[in-house]
């Protein structure tokens, strides 16, 4: 199961832990008497990781919050988005995680670094995904077989030279029946994250919003559906479209919903 942490969450660490799941039937019918599910426990700090192009690595602690040993492995992916806004993930070299693997005693940590192995280019920054596998096992108990489920991290890395900034520029599309589709472009040269839309009237009223975002990397146009506050189809006309970021910083934008 792959997770990425949430960039909204005050706490630096990122924690998910597995309760339930569904094992397939070819599992079932080879553990016997009865398998259980398992799943380790562990974070990762800093959830989204930030350097300079003159930094040559960066710190990142991994935890293993459980009661058993984990085996982590870690991969550095280059980072990019196609013209939906897709993510677009490609194995880099350019960055190594050192050690790549590990293995976690029970409730311990470790202090990985990432470090760059290639210089970066001037003018606009840099992404790359971290992601960070739990490699699983599977452990014979005294009256079962319990599989370990494999959860996993993808960590955003953004590696940024001097006077990169964000330029995000929203429009207003129709979109489903009582839905309103925010159309937002970044002009700029360093990621932008809105978190939350909410269109309003001419007058005040709000008329649809959205709690859900997403990155959308430099020179990456993608789109965002919101939903019709009152349940009811929304009327062409002015409006404004007020978006907010992850950095806290709130945007308005004059749009016209069209027929």
């Amino acid at each position: 199961m792959l997770k990425e942490p949430s960039s909204l969450v005050a706490p630096v660490a990122a924690r998910r832990t597995l309760q339930q799941a569904l094992l397939l039937p070819a599992l079932l019918t080879a553990m016997l008497p009865w398998p259980q599910a398992q799943a380790g426990q562990f974070s990762v700090s800093p959830v989204r990781i930030h350097m300079a192009s003159r930094d040559r690595a960066t710190a990142i602690t991994l935890t293993n919050e459980g009661d058993t040993e984990l085996v982590m492995q870690a991969d550095i992916y280059h980072w990019k988005q196609q013209v939906d806004g897709q993510d677009d993930l490609v194995l880099s070299e350019d960055m190594i995680l050192s050690p790549p693997i590990l293995k976690l005693p029970p409730r311990s940590r470790q202090v990985v670094r990432l470090a760059m192995l290639r210089p970066v280019a001037a003018g606009v920054q840099q992404t790359y995904r971290l992601i960070v596998r739990e490699i699983p096992e599977a452990r014979e108990t005294e009256n079962a077989v319990k599989l370990q489920i494999a959860m996993a991290f993808s960590l955003p890395v953004f590696i940024s030279p001097a006077g990169v900034r964000r330029d995000l520029q929203c429009t207003a599309q129709r979109g489903p029946v009582k839905e309103v589709r925010a159309v937002c472009e970044n002009q700029g040269s360093a990621y932008a994250q809105p978190i939350d839309f909410v269109l309003n009237s001419a007058g005040g009223t709000r008329l649809a919003g959205s709690q859900t975002g997403g990155y959308v990397l430099p020179g990456i146009r993608r789109g965002f559906d919101l939903s019709a506050a009152s349940g009811e189809p929304i009327a062409p006309g002015a409006a404004q479209l007020v978006v907010r970021q992850d950095n806290g910083s709130v945007q308005t934008f004059d749009v016209a919903i069209p027929e």
